[in-house]
């Protein structure tokens, strides 16, 4: 199998920083903590798995994050294992603040809000998708915003670490196979302890929230998603249903912000052409006017404005280069083709 890389080290020092941003465009906010006019000599290489994807990154001291305001632009939500070789890490996933010392892994979801701080290392980072890995997602649902400690955190980490030597001997034909085994290895290390029996429940409601999750993704264009169809793909009475969506708002409500997501990640590209009105149509709403309220009710902006604004303001960066001068896929084409 083979890997993608890129490296700044061949750009001027004060051009290093931009072009590295080309490869987290879309989907982080990175900032250098030296001046960029310093230079910033960073180096990646990435395999895509299948279903996943497996990078390594070196770069000098950085924070980066993922803001709402990200999320809701481009909505992928994979979960991300890292570990950082040789310093700490200090994190915030959602609500939770944590320090994470290297070589030991920590898992968040980019679904969530996240703010990264870490000095100059080197990382290797897992990337699972929700749609692919979903026999998992309530293992790896339960442990976002978490560390995986003790020696099931070493294993994890070696485990990682043994891929990543291997992985340009694996075929392309055994790639189902290589999912299957990252899935019971991941599981197996992250599956809640003794003490977390007493969450045996919101497991089970955690699964049954990913079969909903996929359930509208799949039919978010459909004019019959509702109730009743959820019910009958994930397995579920309505008043389970109408139980595990109460904190979204209910089931009507929770449809309409994912449709509204969507509406606002195709708003937000450039490079779509797709009128507001066609947008509003294919998504299932009543009308244009209708779309556009709940729009700027949900964003605090209307379709227009939030056209206007991906046009005129958006940060312009180069696709940044392999080794060989090609042209190198970013993290977010990245993702999306896993």
């Amino acid at each position: 199998m083979q890997s993608q890389q890129f490296k700044t080290h061949g750009f001027a020092a004060s051009d290093q920083f931009d072009a590295w941003l080309g490869w987290f465009d879309r989907v982080f906010d990175v900032t250098p903590v030296q001046p960029r006019e310093q230079g910033f000599k960073a180096s990646m290489q990435a395999w895509t798995l299948g279903g996943g994807t497996l990078s390594r990154v070196a770069a000098p001291s950085l924070n980066v994050t993922r803001t709402r305001t990200l999320i809701n632009r481009n909505p992928i939500d994979p979960w991300v294992i890292t570990i950082g070789q040789a310093t700490t890490t200090k994190v915030q996933a959602g609500q939770r603040v944590f320090k994470v010392p290297p070589r030991v892994p920590f898992i968040v979801s980019l679904g969530q809000e996240l703010v990264s701080e870490r000095d100059e290392d080197a990382r290797l980072q897992l990337y699972l998708s929700r749609d692919d890995y979903a026999t998992v997602a309530p293992a790896l649902d339960a442990a976002c915003g978490s560390v995986v400690t003790g020696a099931m955190g070493a294993l994890l980490a070696d485990y990682m670490m043994v891929l990543e030597r291997h992985l340009s001997a694996v075929a392309e034909a055994d790639l189902p196979r290589l999912k299957d085994a990252i899935s019971a290895m991941v599981v197996a290390c992250v599956a809640p302890s003794a003490d977390r029996m007493a969450e045996a429940e919101q497991q089970i409601d955690l699964g049954r929230l990913e079969r909903v999750r996929r359930a509208v993704r799949k039919h978010l264009r459909s004019p019959s998603l509702g109730p009743a169809l959820l019910c009958r793909y994930v397995g579920t009475s309505r008043s389970q249903l109408y139980r595990l969506l109460e904190p979204e708002g209910g089931v009507a409500c929770y449809i309409r912000r994912q449709r509204l997501l969507a509406a606002y990640a195709m708003l937000a590209d450039p490079n779509n052409n797709t009128t507001i009105t066609q947008i509003a149509d294919e998504l299932c709403f009543a009308d244009g006017s209708g779309f556009s309220r709940a729009f700027r009710q949900e964003f605090d902006i209307s379709p227009t404005e939030l056209r206007i604004a991906s046009r005129t303001g958006r940060r312009l960066v180069s696709q940044p280069e392999d080794v060989a001068g090609r042209p190198l896929a970013s993290l977010d084409q990245l993702l999306r083709a896993a």
